[in-house]
């Protein structure tokens, strides 16, 4: 086990560098089988709690591939608290597949025990702040490792909010130590629907507290309350839009070079066309970072 998990170290701290799929259930046993894949797998750990087959092909992939976890199930912002239990079953987990990050999302989905759904969004006040703090705390003491919080796609917003929602989440980086990840397309899609400028929001995300970026398709839909609009929906169903891969580019020039996955969880495609997405990733970063020397360059010539 020892060496196992020294070889999972030691994809973590290079194949990451480079973009990754989400592995769903369907290309679970063509990936264990061993065909190519990206330089990283993320998965939903809770397909796989009560599911003892897809656990075993899980385990014998994360032996020879970095895997990341991304939560579904926590609920951070809900008020009940966090589902100990859930925690403890994730912590499992964890422990077995040794993941190079376990995120999740600045939402709530759990009312009276009851799972719901959808990921909810939050007022951004100093009561939802107390809230998430508490929460984040909880589940990085369990997990015994920072907890990485994504930021939501966004539909309304609240009276009640105080704060931006990048003034939110660098409050709580600095509360709990967690960190964060930067959903690019989810805060294309926000900033369509909620009327704000999505450049000016990645250049006040907390860039030092980035450990992963996200890129998912989204659908355009009728908005009924507004005669002639439009509002993006965030349902990875479909290839990601050429306006948020200029937003990529623009948020790796802001950020850095940090782990990318290509989200695509409905009408799911070949896992050789999730592959292409991860590769077209690789190549804007490689772009982008080969502009910003040759303009480095020049300047200093």
């Amino acid at each position: 086990m020892r060496v196992a998990a020294a070889t999972r170290a030691e994809h973590g701290a290079t194949d990451s560098r480079l973009a990754g799929v989400g592995l769903r259930l369907p290309h679970l046993a063509e990936v264990a089988a061993g065909a190519p894949t990206s330089a990283w797998l993320e998965i939903h750990p809770e397909n796989f709690l009560a599911n003892p087959h897809a656990r075993e092909l899980l385990l014998d992939i994360a032996e020879r591939h970095a895997v990341s976890l991304h939560t579904v199930g926590l609920s951070v912002g809900s008020v009940a608290g966090v589902d100990r239990e859930h925690l403890q079953r994730i912590r499992r987990l964890v422990d077995e597949v040794e993941p190079i990050l376990v995120s999740g999302h600045l939402a709530w989905s759990t009312h009276r025990g009851v799972y719901l759904n959808d990921l909810l969004p939050l007022p951004y006040n100093e009561e939802t702040l107390r809230v998430v703090a508490t929460h984040v705390h909880e589940v990085q003491d369990a997990l015994g490792r920072p907890y990485v919080v994504e930021n939501p796609a966004s539909y309304l917003g609240f009276a009640g909010s105080t704060r931006t929602e990048t003034d939110f989440l660098s409050e709580l980086v600095t509360r709990t130590g967690c960190q964060l990840l930067c959903d690019v397309s989810n805060a294309f899609l926000s900033a369509a629907n909620m009327g704000y400028d999505a450049y000016a929001y990645i250049d006040a995300f907390p860039a030092h507290a980035v450990a992963e970026i996200h890129l998912g398709g989204f659908t355009r839909e009728a908005d009924e309350a507004t005669p002639g609009g439009e509002i993006l929906i965030d349902t990875h169903a479909g290839a990601i839009a050429d306006s948020a891969w200029d937003l990529y580019a623009y948020a790796l020039r802001r950020f850095g070079p940090r782990p990318t996955l290509i989200e695509w969880d409905n009408d799911l495609p070949s896992f050789s066309r999730l592959l292409a997405e991860a590769a077209r990733a690789d190549a804007v970063a490689t772009d982008t970072f080969n502009r910003a020397r040759a303009h480095a360059h020049a300047l200093a010539g």
